[in-house]
């Protein structure tokens, strides 16, 4: 199994005429998900299409032309347009919203973000290269092509919540060499505001049987890690949890900023040291090299098999 989007999963790109949506659409057909992508989105583009994908110019003439609902969206349209995007996803209910654009204003982030709850949808990002589910559906750029997703990505046991893209894609492919596939991965975006947070994604992998184990990749700044050992201990979860914390070096140096844009240190408890602490003391292991992470992970997942 898998969470988020699985082998009956439809989608459209909103924004697919795009450079950068030109080329996440053909990364997607080439693997394997064509028949999925039901159709993208374009205003004054009707009529044309792209790698064979129909372009509409809305979202309501693609959930029409499909004759019935549409699972999911990506975006990739301008950040200035990126909030009307979505809202007109949600009015026509897409339940499933993956925002690949950087740099939009925080204020329509937390409008979008709001709606999509009160339309009981789920946002994934922004700024965030997408889901992946080895050899079954590969939902925005994650991964990059086909050929180079298949290599890091492989069907198994561990979930991966990332909040940088590219790291995604370096601990799967990690784990892949070490003979550990991954049941989904999701890259959930860097920016201070997102849709979805790896507390938000925990009852997900928690109630998916194929998930043994779970991965994450962290940096400085933000609440998430706190809700996320919370989370764990609240609700005595199964799932081993083996986290990469990166930015270390920021706690000795005040005022850098590192990466995204989330990675801003309020306070304290926004440090990497900090956060190691909460998240050690939940139970949580974070690993000191990216390349320990598998060996953590086999030896807690037969831990738990052998108390099961």
């Amino acid at each position: 199994m898998s969470i988020l989007v699985d082998e009956t999963t439809t989608f459209i790109v909103q924004g697919i005429t795009g450079r950068e949506a030109v080329n996440l659409t053909r990364e997607c057909i080439d693997y394997g998900t064509g028949a999925k992508i039901v159709g993208g989105v374009t205003p004054g583009r009707l009529g044309r299409d792209v790698h064979g994908v129909p372009v509409f110019d809305t979202v309501g003439q693609a959930v029409e032309h499909h004759g019935g609902p549409i699972d999911g969206s990506v975006v990739t349209v301008p950040p200035a347009f990126t909030k009307d995007a979505v809202f007109e996803a949600l009015e026509n209910a897409i339940k499933l919203i993956v925002i690949v654009t950087e740099r939009i204003p925080r204020g329509d982030v937390a409008q979008m973000v709001e709606l999509a709850r009160e339309r009981e949808a789920r946002i994934i990002g922004p700024n965030c290269l997408g889901i992946i589910v080895p050899d079954v559906i590969k939902m925005g750029g994650i991964g990059g092509p086909a050929r180079d997703a298949a290599k890091s990505y492989s069907p198994g046991p561990v979930g991966v919540i990332s909040r940088s893209g590219g790291m995604t894609t370096e601990m799967s492919s990690t784990l892949t060499a070490a003979g550990l596939g991954q049941s989904t991965a999701v890259s959930i975006g860097g920016d201070a505001i997102i849709g979805s947070s790896y507390a938000e994604l925990m009852p997900l992998f928690e109630a998916d049987p194929q998930t043994s184990a779970i991965v994450i990749y962290t940096e400085p700044g933000g609440r998430m890690e706190a809700e996320l050992a919370r989370w764990v201990t609240e609700n005595d979860s199964r799932l081993p949890i083996v986290a990469f914390m990166a930015g270390r070096f920021m706690d000795e140096m005040p005022g850098m900023s590192f990466g995204h844009a989330g990675t801003i240190v309020e306070g304290k408890e926004d440090t990497a040291a900090e956060k190691i602490v909460r998240l050690a003391e939940a139970g949580i292991v974070v690993a000191e090299e990216i390349s320990e992470i598998p060996a953590i992970v086999s030896e807690k997942i037969a831990a738990r098999s052998a108390t099961a």
